[in-house]
């Protein structure tokens, strides 16, 4: 199977046991501080104008010298300390890891890049990707930097299931509707939620979007910036707009592709995704239909319902595969999801699903391991699923009471027949969390900011193109850019027009008119 594209998405489901992980498959080599060394560049920022007005407590922390060193491929590393709590400043300080490929032209400034999930590492992408995903002109004027936020992959990780635990919670399947077994889905969640908090340390109280929001600020400072210069993909786009709502006068340029809207609470996330999946799996059928080795026939219903017959051969009985493992339901269904972000993963599903119907659940497998980040050797290359928990049980009050998640769960199976079922059930990762969600859903308006990019794609499963209407709607300065397409976000994988309209933003100051549509 070819290597996808880069990955970045709010994850299709809040489960522990199954959840999906939203990273690049490669393993990246440890980006870290290194000992200053003679090509180092040292950075303060103590100019007053870069770091602003910022509360006597925090001034170190903006004002703090950082030695960037050189990494493998012409990238510089560091790490940039941050307040654990921001309630308490002087108490405990943690370190994230940061890298940056530097301007090669004529430089604007650092543009600060977050690759979604919550939980993806922006370090990973921007050494694996950086110079390929981001155009020629963008990386001529900015230093593109990544950040693994607080929880994540080198940055305090959150730590949860060690390899071998992970298979195994992938290896089973509940039936939610049963009352047994959603008791043992339930104990399977808190023994694995007391191993997030034995594993993991203080930090779990503390990896959740405002606090991450906050960190950009100081990393803002540190780059030189007066005003951040931001590129958000998915999940990234809540972490862009929640900065720009606590800092509205620090908004640089500032792109969010792939909108989340943070007004929705998370049955309604659940909700448009269940229906944004639905809608790209039947876009998928009707282009398969038109090839001539495609793995289901007749019309696009007639498909989608062959589609779910076999996976309900996979739920009643798990189908083992030669590498001695089982493909669930579940992991058919995430299989099916996983291969719905790009349209370049569509060939891919189309020979797994023709594999899958003669017997043989091996593709399925590969496309669900690689969903999860998990190398063939059996390693898991992130954190990204522990993280993407731990992040969400701190930002979305969830609800846990049996008869609401059973309603939701029939409300989720009737809206969308393929992927409902799998979104069901949110309430029950977060039940035995021993922190309290601090997170709320809420309109964002960003008052006094500057032109903000809203991108949307029509075909959008993960981030429906309806959360970047709104999320355009309710930023004051927001603009609404439109890419006619299929697959979740566009910047890198979309055409000309689109990466025109972008580039000319952040690098020329043009901003696209409103309802630009490309």
């Amino acid at each position: 199977m070819p290597h996808a594209p880069v990955r970045r998405r709010h994850h299709l489901r809040l489960s522990l046991t199954v959840a999906m992980a939203a990273v690049g498959a490669l393993l990246l080599s440890s980006c870290t501080a290194l000992a200053p060394a003679p090509d180092a560049t040292v950075i303060s920022s103590a100019d007053a104008a870069v770091i602003g007005d910022v509360p006597a407590d925090l001034a170190g922390f903006y004002a703090q010298v950082v030695t960037w060193t050189a990494c493998s491929g012409g990238f510089q590393c560091a790490k940039i300390e941050v307040p654990l709590d921001y309630a308490k400043p002087r108490g405990t300080s943690i370190k994230l890891a940061v890298t940056r490929l530097p301007a090669s032209g004529k430089r604007l400034g650092a543009m600060l890049t977050n690759p979604g999930g919550p939980g993806a590492s922006g370090v990973d992408m921007v050494v694996n990707s950086g110079k390929s995903y981001f155009s020629k002109k963008l990386r001529a004027a900015y230093d593109i930097v990544g950040f693994d936020p607080r929880g994540v992959q080198r940055s305090e990780p959150v730590k949860c299931l060690d390899d071998a635990q992970t298979d195994a919670a992938r290896q089973k399947s509940y039936n939610m509707a049963d009352d047994a077994g959603l008791k043992q889905a339930e104990a399977d969640t808190k023994v694995q939620t007391e191993l997030c908090v034995k594993n993991t340390g203080p930090v779990l109280a503390h990896v959740d979007t405002v606090s991450s929001a906050r960190d950009m600020d100081i990393l803002r400072a540190v780059v030189g910036d007066p005003k951040l210069n931001y590129m958000g993909f998915s999940y990234g786009t809540k972490l862009g707009a929640t900065y720009a709502g606590l800092f509205p006068s620090r908004v640089g340029k500032f792109s969010l592709d792939g909108a989340l809207d943070p007004s929705l609470d998370i049955d309604q996330v659940s909700m448009g995704q269940a229906v944004g999946f639905e809608n790209a799996l039947r876009a998928w059928a009707k282009n398969c239909l038109g090839t001539k080795d495609c793995p289901v026939s007749g019309t696009v219903d007639g498909a989608m319902a062959q589609i779910r017959e076999l996976n309900d051969v996979y739920t009643k009985t798990p189908q083992q595969t030669s590498a001695g493992r089982v493909v669930t339901g579940t992991e058919f269904t995430n299989a099916l999801a996983f291969a719905m972000y790009s349209t370049d993963l569509w060939d891919p599903l189309s020979g797994a699903l023709k594999q899958a119907f003669a017997g043989d659940a091996s593709g399925m497998l590969q496309l669900a391991d690689y969903s999860a980040d998990r190398s063939s050797d059996g390693k898991y290359n992130s954190n990204t699923a522990a993280a993407f928990t731990a992040i969400n049980c701190l930002d979305y009050p969830m609800n846990s009471d049996t008869a609401h998640m059973r309603a939701d769960a029939a409300a989720l199976k009737k809206a969308s027949p393929t992927f409902g079922e799998l979104l069901a059930y949110s309430g029950l990762t977060c039940k035995y969390w021993p922190y309290p969600a601090t997170g709320k859903a809420e309109t964002i308006s960003a008052p006094g900011a500057g032109p903000i990019l809203v991108i949307g794609t029509t075909g959008d499963p993960a981030t429906p193109y309806a959360w970047a209407q709104a999320l355009a709607k309710h930023l004051d300065s927001g603009v609404l850019v439109t890419w006619k397409g299929n697959g979740h976000t566009a910047y890198g994988r979309a055409n000309a027009c689109l990466t025109s309209a972008v580039d000319g933003y952040f690098v020329d100051g043009k901003v696209p008119a409103g309802g630009t549509t490309c």
